[in-house]
């Protein structure tokens, strides 16, 4: 996971105190649910000021979600990529960005073997420019879904 302990805690007593405090805001993220049976390991990329950014590895176990971007989604177009940990399946496009093996934020998405990361093929999500979005990984790789 991304978040430290201490992260958690504190985002979920925020998330509970929120409604108190502010009635009327919706809560805003980029989301990415697992319907597998399996962990799964989730990077994104999504175009920023400083350029494009791809971060991860997020790793969502079965049957749960995740929050990748909290907050109002300020592009409108974002890219996923996944893989199970226990059978190996991907879910992949044909958007190549730059990866490591490790927790990272990469700014960049040309040269990624020159600059020693790895390049995989990103599925391309076209928000709409909604403020929130969720993407359901299924047990079919090819077949994710995505939605505001």
């Amino acid at each position: 996971m991304r978040r430290s302990f201490l992260g958690v805690v504190a985002f979920f007593s925020l998330s509970l105190a929120a409604p108190l405090f502010l009635p009327s805001e919706a809560h805003a993220e980029f989301r990415v649910c697992n319907g597998t049976q399996n962990l799964v390991g989730v990077a994104i990329g999504y175009r920023a000021k400083e350029g494009w950014i791809t971060e991860g590895w997020w790793q969502v176990p079965a049957t749960t979600c995740a929050t990748l971007i909290e907050g109002e989604l300020e592009s409108r177009y974002y890219y996923l990529y996944a893989e199970d940990a226990a059978r190996g399946g991907r879910w992949t496009g044909n958007v190549n960005m730059c990866v490591a093996e490790n927790e990272f934020k990469i700014t960049g998405v040309q040269d990624c073997f020159a600059r020693g990361f790895q390049r995989i093929g990103f599925k391309e999500y076209d928000t709409g420019r909604q403020g929130s979005w969720m993407v359901q990984l299924s047990d079919t790789p090819g077949t994710q879904e995505g939605q505001n």
